[in-house]
């Protein structure tokens, strides 16, 4: 072998070695749950999107002022020119030249124009501000739906590493259990029997665990891609599944609430304003229009021969016939604004029937959390008393084996009612237009 075919594998081994010490020395990002959702406000591309179009408005806002403003240009030119008196005319005339010219002409000077008189520049004012106005609720509906998003995600995460946990001890619980049927099987107290169903139960929390451990890197990578970080970095969780205790809350105050907090119907109300103020501004285009302008400069057939000259003038404009597109204007409005109503209506009614489920979902989730907590309690307690009566050689491992099961089943029924309580929470924050506010603090 060449010494060339030793160098490849030491290189594909150095390459592989630096490779792995560098996965080793990346450290997690530890986020809490606020601190999530700040960085989500922060980095996702829906919500820096939503920030351009917001920066987008303002400046179109800008460019309707600026049509009720001055306008003022300079200029300079200097043209020769040389024009056929015969195709001007029409007809050749004798003892007159065939054309005029060539000539110069030199002009500079300043030129300006204002409106005097035009509601409809003022009406499309007032409308930009009022879709600019929505274009922030619009991008604050974007954040609010991050952030629940974010924190959904979130909890999905405590959820999992709850799993985990709880996984882990069964491993341990089931790993005790079938080291103390192998004890009592030498002692000739229990049989092979016990030993195997121990076993059977002791692989199958371990399957179990290998489960909860997937879904938890999987739960980690969707909040990882929700919060736009470098496809290297790792995310660590913080905090830890808790129980928040959140105040009754009535149907009425809670619906009353979300309509006048949430971004959307904020968005909606803003729509309305400026399409009114379209509707308007389609009307007055039949009115008068007065527009001043004029110009200031030098002419002259050459710039040393110039001198000033200028134009001011006061300009009336009403429009008679304008092939129906006044009308057509009109029409227009009066349809966008009746399109605008029945999405309001839509829109209110989701937004009730979202604060109602979310309200009885969390009452429901509450009473959850303490049944499922007494539960393990007594799951706990009857494992302990099957693994003594096991013990003492009164029974079998199958008494033990089914308390397992019903420790198991109240551990996720426990984890499963946390995770329902605290989203249904967020679910409710959402619904009445508060969750930015409430999980960025």
């Amino acid at each position: 072998m060449s010494r060339t075919h030793h160098i490849i594998p030491v290189a594909a081994f150095l390459a592989l070695t630096a490779g792995s010490l560098a996965a080793q020395e990346r450290t997690p990002l530890r986020l809490t749950l606020p601190e999530a959702v700040r960085l989500a406000l922060r980095q996702n591309p829906e919500v820096q999107i939503a920030n351009l179009d917001v920066a987008e408005s303002r400046e179109n806002r800008a460019i309707a002022r600026s049509a009720l403003l001055p306008q003022a240009s300079l200029g300079v030119s200097d043209a020769a020119t040389r024009r056929n008196l015969e195709a001007f005319i029409g007809r050749r005339i004798p003892g007159i030249p065939q054309h005029v010219g060539p000539f110069q002409t030199f002009q500079a000077g300043a030129g300006f124009s204002a409106p005097v008189f035009d509601l409809t520049l003022w009406r499309r004012l007032e409308a930009s501000s009022h879709r600019m106005n929505g274009t922030e609720a619009q991008e604050l509906t974007v954040r609010e739906r991050t952030t629940l998003l974010v924190v959904s995600q979130y909890l999905g995460c405590l959820r999992a590493a709850a799993d985990v946990r709880a996984a882990e001890s069964r491993v341990q619980l089931a790993q005790a259990l079938y080291d103390q049927a192998v004890e009592l099987q030498k002692q000739g107290i229990s049989t092979s029997l016990d030993t195997l169903r121990s076993d059977v139960e002791l692989q199958n929390e371990k399957q179990r665990l290998i489960v909860g451990r997937t879904e938890q890197k999987t739960s980690l990578y969707g909040l990882e891609q929700l919060l736009n970080l470098d496809p290297h970095q790792d995310v660590a969780l913080a905090d830890e599944t808790s129980f928040f205790s959140t105040p009754q809350f009535t149907l009425q105050e809670s619906v009353e609430s979300a309509f006048a907090s949430r971004p959307e119907i904020k968005a909606l109300a803003a729509q309305e304003a400026a399409s009114r103020l379209e509707q308007r501004a389609a009307g007055e285009e039949r009115l008068p229009k007065v527009m001043v302008d004029g110009n200031w400069g030098y002419q002259g057939t050459s710039m040393p021969a110039s001198i000033p000259a200028y134009q001011f003038q006061v300009t009336l404009d009403v429009p008679l016939f304008t092939g129906g597109r006044i009308r057509a204007e009109n029409a227009r409005a009066r349809i966008e604004l009746k399109k605008i109503g029945r999405q309001m209506e839509e829109t209110k009614s989701r937004v009730a029937l979202e604060v109602k489920t979310a309200v009885v979902q969390l009452n429901a989730a509450r009473n959850e959390v303490e049944v499922a907590n007494l539960s393990v309690k007594l799951a706990k307690d009857e494992v302990g008393q099957a693994r003594e009566r096991f013990q003492a050689g009164v029974a079998n491992n199958i008494e033990v084996t089914t308390a397992q099961d019903a420790l198991s089943r109240a551990n996720d029924n426990q984890i499963a009612a946390l995770y329902r309580y605290n989203q249904a929470r967020a679910d409710l924050a959402h619904a009445t237009g508060q969750i930015q506010h409430l999980y960025t603090q």
